[in-house]
């Protein structure tokens, strides 16, 4: 050869990651993968149920068992301190709460973190029934209910009018309450205030004198005639007739005509010796709605029903409605709502307001959406660095790898069962300033390999190829040292192990999709977008045709029309003068490797 002709250097074999990249570079699955990877990520932010916080397993269960007549201490020593001990003997207990009070016992029982809830109630349930022979004379059986994150509401609605009473709105609530319960993933509801519906006997001691009665011989009467039973049936002709004697009583006027006694040879009637009131029962609790002077004169906000405007108390009733494990707190939520709505003007009257009190998914959705946008401006500072430091090509290719790895990142926490919440995004957030580091090692290496003058004329695939192969060992060993000092952290116990468990699993994902992503779609979209423009345009011609024809053995030519466009190219190089060559290719020219923004920086604060 001429002394102007660069032979590029022999090929000694590729890595792992020179491998897995020149399967892809010019593959057209590429492309689809990284719409694959984008599309399954899109999925996953729809799917993630949305919350503030992370969900995390403590069972806790309730031992509620009552003795009446028995004080404090005398419960302590026959009830609460037995059962603690017996409730020790389960595995897996950690904490044991006690409260004793006259009249009943209250225990509570919580588990290690992490165990199975429904394990957890069967081993308390069987522990407790397999020695109930040793309950003492006069203690009711153990009342058990398991509590869970879960039972805590996640929309609270209160209803509230200044035309109705807290009776009838408990009422209205009530109807309300047996809708919202047929939507779907509804777990429990709580009607909060108003006032129960009550028939109440005051009894008239002269009255009751009178007639040779007293008020302790009523109540089995009243008792008796309270209660409806089967009397058998009635079978003919291939039909039977139920037949069910007494009834429960519904007004005033039938409990009225309850007969209690006889006097005189005549039956006497409750009226006789009482008064009777059917009304609301004797109030243990008020739940009130009023607006301050400032939220009265602009009230719009939260608010989905009509009603009086006016400042001060109204009479209100709370529906608190719970989800079911697992659920999307904001789907159910929104369910709700518009279950309500289609109950306006049928159920719930014109005159009666709703107002949204507590609305879980609501500021759930606020904080989902609050970390994502910043999780964007995220990106979008890490692809203007990479831009001032490398170029506006470089950041580009950076730009497809981060929204690559981060979808499959979130595909990792759709199929780990997490859901998006403050500490998903966070740990999100915190890989990016990691995940772009196999991108811009293998980028800035490939755009290095571009500018040596042995490359000039060969193929950008076998360039960027072996640009990929001489980084590869270490970016890998850089990557697992990195998961390797961030994974442990999963395995920390108590509470914030799987509270902080979402950060070091979300880190080690996206480090381990990086590294694919940078030896599969980062070589791949170099050779495409570092053909942009002027900068690097030059770099495709060659000093000669023979150099055009000098591949790497590895790497197959890109077929028979890539080829005759590189030959053609090559045949017309020759013709040019030696000054109309680009630098790097005039004989003995050093590197024309361009300058970075650090270097440029240095040698300007350095210089003379």
């Amino acid at each position: 050869m001429r002394g102007s002709t660069v032979v590029p250097p022999p090929h000694t074999g590729l890595g792992l990651a020179g491998k897995i990249a020149r399967a892809f570079i010019d593959s057209k699955l590429t492309p689809l993968l990284v719409v694959t990877a984008v599309l399954l990520g899109a999925f996953s932010v729809i799917m993630l149920p949305r919350e503030e916080e992370p969900q995390i397993k403590v069972p806790m269960i309730d031992v509620l068992v009552s003795m009446p007549g028995a004080n404090a201490k005398e419960i302590e020593e026959r009830v609460t301190r037995p059962m603690e001990k017996l409730l020790w003997e389960i595995p897996g207990v950690e904490y044991i709460y006690s409260t004793s009070r006259e009249g009943e016992s209250l225990v509570i029982v919580r588990y290690k973190v992490g165990s199975d809830p429904n394990e957890s109630l069967v081993k308390l349930t069987e522990k407790l029934r397999s020695n109930f022979d040793r309950i003492p004379h006069g203690v009711s059986p153990p009342l058990i209910k398991p509590k869970s994150i879960d039972d805590v509401p996640i929309l609270a609605l209160t209803f509230h009018s200044p035309d109705y009473d807290h009776l009838t709105l408990r009422r209205l609530v009530a109807q309300v309450d047996d809708a919202v319960k047929q939507v779907p993933l509804v777990a429990e509801t709580t009607i909060i205030g108003g006032a129960r519906r009550q028939v109440r006997v005051l009894l008239d001691p002269v009255r009751l004198a009178s007639r040779n009665l007293s008020p302790v011989g009523l109540i089995p009467m009243l008792r008796q005639a309270n209660r409806q039973y089967a009397a058998g049936g009635l079978t003919s002709d291939n039909r039977e007739v139920l037949i069910e004697t007494g009834g429960f009583l519904r007004t005033a006027e039938e409990v009225g005509q309850v007969v209690v006694g006889v006097f005189g040879g005549k039956p006497v009637y409750l009226r006789e010796v009482a008064d009777i009131v059917d009304g609301a029962e004797e109030p243990t609790q008020y739940v009130l709605f009023g607006y301050g002077a400032a939220a009265a004169a602009a009230r719009t906000d939260r608010h989905v029903g009509s009603g009086s405007t006016a400042p001060g108390e109204e009479p209100a009733v709370t529906l608190s409605i719970a989800k079911r494990p697992g659920a999307n707190a904001i789907s159910v939520a929104h369910q709700v709502l518009k279950k309500v709505e289609t109950l306006k003007g049928t159920v719930i009257p014109s005159n009666v307001a709703i107002t949204i009190t507590r609305h879980y998914g609501e500021t759930a959705m606020e904080k989902s959406n609050e970390l994502l946008l910043h999780m964007g401006i995220a990106v979008v500072g890490v692809a203007l660095l990479i831009w001032l430091t490398l170029g506006w090509r470089e950041s580009g290719i950076v730009g497809v790898a981060i929204p690559a790895t981060l979808a499959l990142t979130l595909l990792v926490f759709y199929l780990y069962g997490f859901t998006l919440n403050r500490i998903t995004l966070f740990a999100l957030i915190f890989s990016i300033g990691i995940l772009v580091d196999d991108a811009i090692v293998v980028v800035e290496n490939i755009v290095r390999h571009f500018h040596l003058p042995a490359n000039r004329g060969r193929s950008w695939s076998a360039i960027a190829v072996e640009a990929v192969s001489e980084v590869g060992n270490p970016t890998i060993l850089a990557t697992f040292a990195v998961i390797a000092a961030v994974l442990p952290m999963a395995f920390v116990g108590g509470l914030m192990g799987p509270y902080m468990r979402p950060i070091p699993i979300g880190s080690s994902a996206a480090m381990f999709w990086s590294l694919l992503v940078a030896f599969i779609v980062t070589p791949w979209a170099s050779i495409r977008i570092l053909r942009w423009g002027k900068k690097y345009s030059q770099l495709t011609q060659p000093v000669q045709q023979g150099q055009a024809q000098q591949q790497t053995p590895d790497v197959a030519p890109g077929g028979a029309a890539g080829a005759g466009t590189e030959m053609a190219v090559a045949a017309a190089a020759p013709a040019q003068p030696a000054s109309q060559l680009p630098a790097a290719t005039q004989p003995h020219s050093a590197s024309a490797h361009e300058e970075d923004f650090f270097t440029r920086l240095y040698r300007r604060l350095m210089g003379p």
